[in-house]
């Protein structure tokens, strides 16, 4: 493994070991650039970007509104394809999946948190969680075995007949949270994950995906907030569509 990919910085340019170098790597991007077009206009949303992210690794992706993010953590997650370079996700290079092969790794190994939390609202807190799972395919079971599990790592299962409608702006995220644990993914994508709450139920939140990371879990996180990327291990700075 590259000496870079075993040594993380803060703020302050001091350089720390991350984790062990026997880990394997989670994500693996390389020289990967992603175009947009229209009739007149070429946008280049990324730019050669090289970024290894380890297994158990926490990473925090910030950069000014333009930067990339967005468009990073969508192809991340393989919601949308890049035009060159390589990427391999848990081992697996995705360039050339098809549709079908793509969806079914995102929904076996993604586990994705949204600013905008995405319940439904007409659903319990319990089938929320529930939906991503029938896709999966998962006996009744098993299903419910996983649902209270994950409701009960973020404090929320006694809440499992609300609806959303009556829970806290926090409660909703832990409820996403709970959503994107339930299907026990390979890693975690959370995009502005505190981006709708206040500042005391946004450390709440923090909080708890700093619990999900001590118990193993590789997680990357967009966020426009330098306090909280500097709760992650290494922070990554996008800057017109490259690593800056």
């Amino acid at each position: 493994m590259k000496e870079a990919a075993v040594k993380v910085s803060n703020e302050n340019g001091e350089t720390r070991p991350a984790k062990e170098s026997s880990l394997s790597q989670m994500l693996e991007m390389q020289e990967l650039s992603k175009v947009y077009r229209t009739d007149v206009v070429q946008t280049h949303a990324l730019r050669n970007i090289t970024l290894e992210v380890n297994e158990g690794e926490f990473v925090a992706v910030v950069g000014p509104s333009g930067s990339g993010k967005t468009t990073f953590l969508n192809i991340a997650g393989l919601l949308e394809t890049f035009e060159t370079g390589e990427f391999r996700l848990d081992g697996q290079n995705v360039r050339d999946l098809s549709d079908n092969a793509r969806s079914k790794l995102r929904n076996e190994k993604i586990g994705f948190i949204f600013q905008s939390f995405n319940l439904i609202p007409d659903l319990d807190i319990f089938d929320n969680v529930d939906v991503p799972l029938r896709y999966r395919g998962f006996s009744s079971a098993e299903r419910r075995k996983r649902i209270e599990r994950g409701l009960e790592v973020v404090g929320l299962a006694g809440r499992m007949k609300h609806l959303p409608s009556q829970l806290s702006g926090g409660q909703q995220q832990r409820v996403a949270i709970a959503r994107a644990l339930a299907g026990e993914p390979r890693f975690l994508l959370a995009d502005e994950p505190t981006g709708n709450l206040d500042s005391e139920t946004a450390l709440g939140v923090m909080d708890l995906l700093d619990d999900i990371h001590r118990e193993g879990a590789t997680i990357i996180m967009v966020t426009h907030d330098p306090e909280l990327a500097e709760r992650a291990e290494r922070t990554v700075h996008l800057r017109d569509g490259r690593v800056a």
